[in-house]
């Protein structure tokens, strides 16, 4: 029974059913294809979906450029090439190909790359510029709702000016909001995300549709020479104005990341269907109020609607954006956890909110520091084209990483030929790099801020990794051989009393430091000593099937290894009921767990890394999230023992 429970816990985690070919996930079709591209766009299309808000207003806001019908034409040619090259060749066709086990995301990509069985300092700077591109991330994370919300309240300005003093404080409210209710969860909210978002693109659609019937001639936008004209009668200025026309591709890394959640079917079927449509569309659509009126580009997405349905569309503009940013708030919190079990970070509390589904997590650190610094954004910037110079530096920066670790992947993994893979990335590169460019011009006027955000977790996550390197040569070095232990064993026997003992050890081989100590200090041990390990691998998930490797030693001990998964929750209790099967009778809930806590003493006397550096790592280390919690141990079976180690 115990057994049964464990692989349905198990199964419920990686979606999967014992009994399944493993590596293998099923394409949808039929209806479940529908119902999954329907979810789909409430996850996956929310950051791209709400850019029609301000990327086109942004294009002529900074009045670089004047609403001309020839610079409209022009900006709206390259919308339209931008979206089809970067969205729907690069990524939907491209990248998603580079899935790890049918995820994605830049640290997947990097675990591709870099398996833990490789030699890791060939490949340092592959894991560099993917810990540097998952880092920048994080600030994407925090001005993605800010501007987003910020956006769809600005809408009020166009029905009234006496809401105009209200509309930062009304736009922190609703952020508070949105970050106080991560800690229930996204099950409830999430069934009606996609049906919302289904209303917004469709609303998008009619509203270009309409306004494209009065001028129909903006249709001629398709055409790439417009956008070629423009760089040619602009120069300097029209590249500037790049830096906006990105902000209608910055879904792309987002889509890119929750590909694991639906599958690259639903995805691509919900981006040709209705997103795409219904983005091109409106800002079509949006390019013809311009034409007929070049006033309203100081709101050309608002002026589209009849005034009586002004206030139904801030409304739904600011669902959908909250929902945009329920996303990339949820995205932060799964890639924290990748980056935790990746060994990139420290461990830290994860609160699971949804007993069925292994993506629905909260992480109340992240969430808060995310909270305060996005309202903070809101409050310093005050107005969204004032964000949009903080916009776009960290996700072009991590597109480009992405492209040039694909190329690597071409070469190594899909065998393509040095001229092929050669040609597609430049192809690539030119797009990204030009964006690129584009918005890091916009560094001094609030780009930093994402940068300075990327920087800071990059050091945090470089110096953890470097960290625990170090610590475990340094406890590699001061622990004996298990053969000799188990001999010492067998010459001397110490007192042994009834029970099993569960060591917890991050190490495949040797003894473990705490079980020396509990021997030194203790003279006694366990009928059955379990030296557990557990190890996340580099691919999403393990099945139940894979899940335990055990090995009978000698004097009663036990060397297990637990395999989890990067996507997984590594419950060290459900996943010891398997033990059964190995026929070891274990009860994981009547065992006694032994764990270490070490206190590191930071010095300049050995060598390893810089002095702040150590004492930065000492201190994430006594922050991290105990191993009782982050590996779910019965508390009241867990004894802690103390090590003082000097790095």
């Amino acid at each position: 029974m115990a057994e049964d429970k464990a692989e349905q816990v198990i199964s419920e985690e990686t979606g999967h059913l014992e009994g399944e070919n493993d590596g293998l996930r099923e394409e949808p079709t039929g209806s479940r294809l529908w119902l999954l591209s329907l979810a789909a766009l409430g996850v996956v299309y929310g950051d791209i979906g709400t850019s029609p808000l301000y990327a086109f207003r942004f294009a002529f806001g900074e009045k670089l450029v004047q609403p001309s019908p020839e610079n409209i034409l022009g900006v709206l040619s390259l919308i339209f090439w931008s979206l089809m090259i970067v969205i729907s060749v690069k990524y939907l066709l491209y990248v998603m190909q580079a899935d790890n086990d049918g995820e994605g995301g830049i640290l997947a990509l990097m675990a591709l790359l870099v398996p833990s069985g490789k030699p890791r300092k060939e490949r340092w700077i592959l894991m560099t510029l993917g810990v540097f591109g998952a880092a920048l991330l994080y600030g994407d994370g925090m001005i993605t709702p800010a501007i987003s919300v910020l956006s769809a309240v600005e809408g009020l300005e166009i029905a009234t000016d006496v809401l105009h003093p209200y509309i930062v404080p009304i736009t922190a409210v609703i952020l508070v909001f949105l970050f106080v209710f991560q800690k229930r969860g996204t099950v409830i909210v999430g069934a009606v995300f996609g049906p919302i978002m289904l209303i917004w693109f469709v609303t998008l659609a009619v509203l270009g549709v309409v306004n494209i019937f009065k001028e129909p001639g903006v249709i001629s936008a398709l055409n790439p020479l417009h956008g070629f004209s423009f760089f040619m009668r602009t120069g300097w200025v029209g590249f500037l104005v790049l830096g906006a026309v990105f902000l209608v591709v910055t879904g792309g890394e987002a889509l890119y990341a929750d590909m694991g959640h639906f599958g690259k079917r639903p995805i691509r079927l919900a981006w040709f269907s209705v997103v795409l449509p219904g983005l091109l569309l409106n800002y079509f659509g949006q390019g013809a109020e311009l034409l007929e009126n070049p006033n309203s580009v100081v709101q050309p997405f608002y002026l589209l609607a009849p005034k009586w349905a002004l206030y139904p569309l801030i409304v739904l503009a600011t669902a959908a954006t909250i929902i945009a940013s329920q996303a990339v708030i949820s995205g932060a919190f799964s890639l924290t956890r990748q980056a935790a079990l990746l060994g990139q970070f420290p461990r830290l509390s994860i609160v699971q909110t949804s007993a069925k589904k292994i993506g629905q997590i909260y992480i109340p650190s992240v969430n808060w520091v995310l909270m305060l610094a996005t309202i903070g954004l809101v409050v310093s910037f005050r107005k969204s084209e004032n964000l949009a110079s903080a916009y776009g530096v960290a996700v072009t920066t991590t597109m480009v990483i992405t492209t040039l670790l694909a190329f690597v992947l071409t070469r190594e993994r899909w065998n393509w030929s040095t001229p092929l893979a050669f040609a597609v990335t430049t192809g690539f590169l030119v797009v990204d790099l030009s964006f690129f460019g584009a918005n890091m011009i916009k560094v001094e006027d609030g780009g930093w801020f994402p940068l300075l955000v990327g920087g800071l977790v990059f050091t945090l996550m470089s110096t953890w990794r470097t960290g625990r390197a170090i610590l475990g040569e340094k406890l590699q070095g001061d622990v004996d051989a298990l053969n000799g232990f188990l001999r010492g064993i067998s010459e001397d026997p110490p007192i042994r009393v009834p029970g099993t003992a569960v060591f917890m050890t991050g190490r495949r081989e040797g003894t473990p430091p705490m079980l020396q100590h509990h021997l030194e200090h203790n003279k006694v041990l366990h009928e059955r000593v379990i030296l557990l390990t557990v190890v996340i691998e580099d691919v999403p998930h393990i099945w139940s099937s894979k899940r335990l490797e055990i090995d009978e030693l000698d004097r009663g001990f036990y060397r297990i290894k637990v395999h989890f998964g990067f996507m997984q929750d590594p419950n060290v209790p459900e996943a010891l009921r398997l033990s059964k099967r190995f026929d070891l009778d274990l009860d994981p809930y009547s065992v006694t767990y032994y764990v270490g806590r070490r206190t590191l003493i930071p010095t300049d006397e050995r060598p390893g890394m810089a002095l702040w550096r150590e004492k930065l790592f000492a201190f994430m280390s006594r922050n991290a999230a105990s191993t009782t919690t982050f590996y779910e141990l019965p508390t009241e079976r867990v004894i802690e023992l103390g090590i003082r180690v000097e790095i």
